[in-house]
């Protein structure tokens, strides 16, 4: 997982879920927004708050070189559950990113601090709330309909983020750059004047689909080596 990151550095969150989608790995994505620029690739750390920030320096004793803090805060809209000292302290356990399922807070120094961070929002009021934590408040987070583990890998970037199996982060990312490399070909291509019906032979598929009208665009697609839905 160490270089996890420089893998990802030419890919895209979309590239990614396109190659789950290709080969049957379910896609697992939510609209987060990056709060400072840069990217996130890594192990997940998951930790889910209670109104403490306890709970992430108890995922900080644990944590790996490389790891991803992801917090489930519940999407919740009254509080921010992260903020300046997390992210510092973040860092100084080699924390690359932090992904909030919830809101932030201390914006202007995140920023500065420069650790990337993925969340739902802002929002000047911490967490006026301590609720009992539970036993396995560390061993899963649940992000948007997803339940992830330290046996997942979540990736993040303008787009949002994903969560792909650990142990097929490799065969994932190859595939991702395989898409990525035909796409890019594909955007030179509309660029040099031949479109993009042109090149993935939209007329044949027309045809096509009038006599056999079961017959997908993606279908088509897979027989032509386009890559634009997948």
């Amino acid at each position: 997982m160490a270089d996890l990151l420089k893998r990802f550095e030419n890919l895209t969150t979309a590239h990614v879920a396109d190659a789950c989608l290709r080969v049957g790995v379910p896609v697992r994505t939510v609209s987060l927004l990056p709060v400072t620029a840069g990217r996130v690739a890594g192990r997940v750390l998951p930790a889910r708050h209670v109104g403490s920030v306890d709970v992430f320096l108890e995922a900080f004793e644990s944590a790996e070189a490389g790891d991803v803090l992801v917090v489930d805060n519940g999407a919740r809209r009254d509080e921010a559950c992260v903020g300046d000292l997390v992210a510092l302290e973040a860092q100084a356990a080699g924390v690359t990113g932090i992904v909030v399922w919830g809101l932030h807070r201390d914006t202007v120094d995140i920023q500065a601090i420069g650790l990337p961070v993925f969340s739902l929002g802002a929002m000047p009021t911490g967490p006026l709330r301590l609720d009992p934590q539970a036993a396995d408040a560390l061993e899963y987070a649940t992000v948007g309909e997803w339940t992830v583990t330290t046996a997942d890998a979540v990736l993040g970037d303008e787009d949002g983020v994903i969560f792909i199996p650990a142990d097929r982060a490799d065969e994932l990312l190859d595939l991702a750059a395989t898409i990525h490399a035909t796409e890019r070909k594909q955007a030179e291509l509309i660029r040099s004047g031949t479109s993009l019906r042109e090149q993935v032979r939209f007329g044949a598929y027309l045809a096509a689909r009038k006599e056999q009208p079961s017959l997908t665009f993606r279908d088509h697609l897979r027989g032509v080596g386009g890559a634009i839905e997948e």
